[in-house]
């Protein structure tokens, strides 16, 4: 749902002229050093970068789904570092409080998240419990007014310099799966947290990622995540659900990006006395990686609206995550081809955004869990609504035409 074409719009080129002005000119810098400058996350502060989808009334920009997807596929056309910086206010490490916080909760975090004096970060995964997220070891157990959380996360965005966790962990040892599940915020002053350096990573530098330690960590019971024990996994998935269009969003840009650099270098390189866009196997790596970047942008922002309308999107955000990630993958590939050897060497952004894209088919579920996701739910037909839409949105159409 777009409430305000021409508001959005102007949001849209402000956002364009920062990525081109100000941080593609910064992607080797930080690709080198793996930190982004201070005074860009300054300039993203001043921005409202921090607080796009975090509601008005706590000092956000309120954004809808579908507003918030124009938005990713303008800042993605950068380094990938440079949005996930802000990426966890206004996305996976707010979305549960939106969610499911108490009142309490949403009024002390959300306006510091969303002008983008805390970084959030969500603490889900561990090293036995990945594509498995209810095979949790993380144990919180209920000590008078307080819960002590043991247990260790990994691979986890921002953790090391992230403010406030959202973390999941096990209250109810005696409830298998997801239902002994719980989630907690805890604020990094907390004794007994500890986070690990940053990993070095094959791409996405400047964006540090490690992991989270809790040894005896007391938190009050205010802390538990809308005050209610085993309803955390519930909060993971919805956060998660919400995160997978934005993911899918995050790729259109980088592919976008890709294909403009395809353009030129194929316009510029000359073999056989003619550039080599006149080669026809060259013009179709440039009409394939085209047509996917516009069925990936179609997918996602039709998925947008279903969220924003209160539609289950569970499916098909999980389609535009499988789909969009392997698409940017493909794009990737094809624009290292057209590069030849020069796209194998590290002074062009082809090569940078080629290992930057690889890790978009890993998190928030990799490639496989989504088609075993896709399937079981079309199996268990709970694609009926999506085939209502496909079988009667075509004639209702066609009623209408004069």
């Amino acid at each position: 749902m777009i409430r305000d074409p021409a508001a959005l719009n102007a949001l849209l080129t402000r956002l364009y002229r920062f990525v081109v002005d100000e941080c593609i000119p910064l992607e080797e810098q930080v690709d080198r050093d793996d930190a982004l400058p201070e005074a860009i996350v300054r300039r993203m502060r001043e921005l409202g970068l921090f607080g796009h989808s975090i509601p008005g009334e706590y000092g956000g920009g309120g954004l809808s789904a579908e507003e918030l997807s124009c938005v990713n596929m303008v800042v993605s056309q950068c380094a990938p570092a440079f949005r996930a910086r802000f990426g966890g206010n206004t996305g996976i490490g707010s979305e549960a409080l939106i969610a499911d916080g108490t009142e309490e909760q949403k009024r002390q975090y959300l306006p510091r998240l969303a002008d983008g004096s805390l970084t959030g970060a969500f603490a889900l995964t561990e090293p036995g419990a990945g594509s498995d997220a209810t095979a949790l070891a993380t144990t919180a157990e209920r000590d008078g007014d307080s819960y002590v959380l043991d247990g260790s996360k990994c691979y986890i965005t921002n953790a090391p310099i992230a403010d406030l966790f959202t973390v999941f962990a096990r209250t109810d040892p005696a409830q298998p799966g997801a239902r002994g599940i719980s989630a907690f915020l805890v604020e990094r002053a907390t004794p007994g947290l500890s986070t690990s350096p940053g990993y070095a990573m094959m791409g996405q530098r400047g964006s540090p990622v490690g992991e989270v330690h809790l040894r005896r960590c007391r938190v009050p019971a205010r802390a538990l995540l809308g005050g209610v024990p085993g309803a955390g996994f519930r909060s993971a998935m919805k956060a998660l659900n919400k995160q997978r269009i934005n993911l899918a969003a995050l790729c259109i840009g980088p592919a976008i990006r890709l294909l403009d650099e395809m353009l030129r270098r194929s316009r510029q390189r000359r073999q056989f006395g003619q550039p080599i866009a006149s080669f026809q196997l060259v013009q179709q790596m440039i009409a394939q990686s085209n047509t996917e970047i516009h069925a990936a942008r179609a997918l996602v922002l039709e998925t947008a609206r279903s969220r924003d309308r209160g539609e289950d999107v569970t499916l098909t955000a999980s389609m535009c995550k499988l789909y969009a990630t392997e698409m940017c993958g493909r794009v990737a590939d094809r624009a290292v081809q057209v590069y030849g050897g020069g796209g194998y060497i590290a002074d062009n952004p082809v090569e940078r955004l080629y290992r930057d894209v690889r890790l978009f088919r890993l998190y928030e579920g990799t490639s496989q869990i989504h088609e075993l996701n896709i399937a079981k739910l079309t199996l268990r037909g709970q694609d009926d609504d999506l085939r209502h839409r496909q079988l009667h949105q075509p004639l209702a159409a066609a009623q209408e035409r004069p």
